[in-house]
């Protein structure tokens, strides 16, 4: 019986060391507001140059709810301003919160006229 006891005590505690290194990963991911304090806007390309992403870091698009949205699309769709996937996700909150993956992270506006404006970002993340 203490040695069914002894073997679960090693379980939890290696339980909780998974649980405390998986929080750390996320407590060093960074927060940032696209576009700075003019938020998700006209002419925001260019926005993420200088800074340094990885995955797990999380893009906050600020914006007034009906004016814009942000799709997350392919490299194609970055390009040519389309929703190319059947099945992007958009967001049109007005607070959107995404968390990058590892690789090339693509969104834009799809109203109207927006990404042809600057509304697209392209950011890749470690």
């Amino acid at each position: 019986m203490a040695k069914g006891r002894g073997s679960a005590m090693v379980t939890m505690a290696v339980l909780c060391l998974i649980a405390a290194a998986l929080q750390c990963e996320l407590a060093q991911a960074t927060t940032y507001a696209v576009g700075g304090s003019g938020g998700w806007t006209f002419n925001v390309s260019g926005w993420e140059k200088g800074k340094k992403f990885k995955a797990g870091d999380v893009l906050v698009f600020n914006y007034q709810k009906g004016a814009h949205n942000v799709v997350a699309v392919n490299k194609a769709g970055y390009v040519g301003c389309s929703t190319t996937r059947r099945n992007a996700k958009v967001y049109t909150s007005g607070k959107d919160q995404i968390r990058l993956v590892k690789g090339l992270n693509s969104f834009i506006c799809s109203l109207p006229g927006h990404c042809g404006a600057g509304m697209k970002i392209q950011i890749s993340a470690s």
